[in-house]
């Protein structure tokens, strides 16, 4: 890695890191400037995973206020996550690497679609389908999404906040919140899986790691300034540009 391809790494990170916290697309930004510095697909997605982590983290703590009083429903959210997140490790790992070179820019698009018509498919399934904590609809939905977040993560946050959206009684805020602590333990899952069964490529992850731990502080507060039309706008452009690199590349 050259130091201008370092330097793209670790800014990809912070603009990941502050993606991530904010809205759930980070991956669409790391992802296509690891694979621009040679690193193979696989290996970037695992070296992606293992470095969102402290971002991830970081994006927590800065939601710590809309976390407060949500523990008990936190609890039985992140077990479906964490074990969805195994099974996307895992088939990452037994998967064909040429499976995973057609499959990936197929999800990118869908997570795309997603962010686009998210809010009118939460204005359709709103209070048809609500139940106190989410029930079991919102668990099995999430698990599902954590199976996606695990084998690769693009656009997983966005799949958490719609899911959420449509099925707990809560404000976007608090649903973010969640997103975050979720998105953390489908990551670490997945990396824990990693460290024994993958090759990573640690430069790049320690630098999305760094960069992402800075961004995603800055990501929490823009998120509560920057209106949702103008976010959604920016993470459409962002992640058609990284579709565009990997289709033609």
């Amino acid at each position: 890695m050259t130091l201008w391809e370092a330097v793209a790494v670790l800014l990809a990170g912070f603009a990941g890191g502050a993606l991530n916290t904010a809205v759930g697309s980070g991956t669409l930004v790391t992802f296509p400037v690891l694979l621009a510095t040679g690193l193979p697909p696989v290996t970037a997605t695992v070296s992606n995973a293992l470095g969102l982590i402290p971002g991830s983290l970081s994006g927590a703590y800065a939601y710590r206020r809309e976390l407060a009083g949500q523990r008990r429903l936190l609890l039985p959210l992140c077990a479906s996550a964490a074990a969805g997140g195994l099974v996307g490790a895992g088939l990452l790992m037994v998967l064909p690497p040429g499976v995973f070179a057609t499959v990936v820019p197929v999800l990118v698009g869908l997570a795309l679609l997603l962010i686009a018509v998210q809010p009118l498919l939460t204005r359709a399934l709103r209070g048809r389908l609500t139940r106190p904590g989410g029930g079991l609809p919102l668990r099995i939905g999430l698990g599902l999404a954590s199976v996606y977040g695990g084998y690769f993560s693009a656009g997983q946050g966005i799949l958490y906040v719609a899911l959420s959206g449509a099925l707990l009684d809560a404000s976007l805020q608090r649903i973010n919140a969640l997103k975050n602590v979720l998105v953390a333990q489908v990551n670490a899952v997945a990396a824990g899986f990693f460290l024994i069964a993958a090759d990573i490529d640690w430069p790049a992850a320690l630098l999305i790691a760094a960069g992402a731990t800075a961004g995603a502080p800055f990501g929490a507060r823009a998120a509560q300034r920057l209106r949702p039309v103008a976010l959604r706008v920016l993470i459409l452009t962002v992640g058609t540009a990284g579709l565009l690199h990997m289709t033609l590349s």
